[in-house]
């Protein structure tokens, strides 16, 4: 037992130093407290580095997940350009608390805008944005609230040309990709699963020719690319003591794709009834509340819009579910090897309740529609 508690001493202590040793590579404009763990994200790994004395910065620390994101140099780079750009809008605009508006990236005292340790980790510092906070229940109010802040954000990064970014993940909202993919897994069938997969592989196999629209488009130059936040979750707004959304945080993701990716994946998580993974399919319906609310916040802001990209969005809402029952049959026909599972046939589970979404979507299709036209 002593021996154990020695040993936990100094794991504690070494830890403690490692961490020290991280922090002193960064240009902090003051002293911080002891790291604190913070969030509950599947991603990263993060620390609040609280400010010494009252009155000074506070900052924010993370560990990049290099195995998911592998250009850690891209990655940073995209987020520099992106953060940078919106500050420069603000500050035309006029805009004051700058530093709550948009993330400001600490650089080390190399100029490097990531620390990479002998270990072979890699780490980053933000200003920390303090007295402000997240939800992750979305509500008619918040939807609209959402809407505002991912159509700002995207009107803010609009004149900035999306070749200036890497894809942090190559190939993330490409559904032609994705569909390559699923039909190598299937002609594979790694894990011998495609003969009780009959009515789902039909299910996606009618559908391709027209979910690819989006890609087809692009080429013909009839649809632009443009800089994505491609995560648009309400958690990753954070909002003022207020109510009102602050700045747009989780930038990884960050990259070039079509608006429609970030209008459907919100429409896809929030405007579901039911859950991504329910067993139980009745409960999956279009909340054409939260739509609605979510499409009046974001055509307000996103004036810089084309007519074809306007006519499109609820098309985006198909797309992206459409791409995330393909992303789920393909881990699954391949044995589980990508996405966590609860029990063997969470992904065969998640499959049936995305495509039961998309059909809902298919049937709301011409509500969507109009709501698109009101706005």
């Amino acid at each position: 037992m002593y021996r154990f508690f020695v040993y936990i001493c100094i794991f504690i202590t070494n830890t403690r130093k490692h961490m020290e040793s991280i922090i002193r590579q960064f240009a902090l404009a003051n002293e911080t407290g002891k790291p604190r763990p913070t969030g509950n994200g599947l991603i990263n790994d993060s620390f609040v580095l609280p400010a010494k004395n009252e009155g000074e910065t506070s900052y924010f620390l993370q560990r990049i997940n290099h195995h998911i994101f592998e250009n850690v140099d891209g990655l940073q780079q995209n987020i520099r350009k992106v953060t940078e750009h919106i500050r420069q809008k603000l500050i035309a605009s006029g805009e004051t608390d700058i530093d709550r508006k948009v993330l400001r990236l600490i650089p080390t005292k190399k100029g490097e805008w990531y620390h990479r340790t002998p270990e072979g980790d890699y780490w980053r510092v933000y200003v920390c944005i303090e007295n402000a906070v997240s939800y992750d229940k979305v509500t008619p109010e918040l939807a609209e609230a959402a809407g505002e802040a991912f159509g700002r954000f995207q009107r803010q990064l609009s004149d900035l040309p999306f070749s200036e970014l890497c894809e942090s993940i190559p190939n993330f909202h490409n559904i032609e990709f994705r569909l390559r993919q699923w039909h190598e897994a299937v002609q594979e069938d790694k894990a011998g699963r495609v003969g009780g997969c009959a009515e789902l592989l039909r299910e996606i196999s009618r559908r391709e020719e027209e979910m690819c629209l989006a890609e087809r488009l692009f080429r013909e130059g009839k649809l632009p690319k443009r800089i994505n936040h491609c995560d648009t979750k309400v958690n990753n707004m954070l909002f003022g003591t207020d109510g009102k959304p602050l700045c747009i945080v989780d930038l990884d993701t960050v990259m070039p794709g079509f608006v429609l990716s970030d209008f459907g994946d919100f429409m896809r998580t929030a405007a579901n009834t039911g859950a991504e993974d329910d067993k139980d399919l009745s409960r999956i319906r279009v909340d054409m509340e939260i739509f609605t609310a979510y499409t009046k916040g974001y055509l307000k802001e996103a004036d810089f819009l084309t007519e074809t990209e306007k006519q499109l969005l609820p098309y985006g809402c198909r797309l992206l579910s459409y791409m995330q029952a393909v992303r789920f049959l393909t881990d699954y026909l391949n044995g589980d090897t990508y996405y966590k599972i609860q029990y063997p046939d969470h992904n065969l589970v998640r499959t049936r309740a995305q495509l039961r979404l998309l059909e809902e979507q298919e049937k709301a299709r011409a509500a969507m529609e109009d709501v698109i036209r009101k706005f």
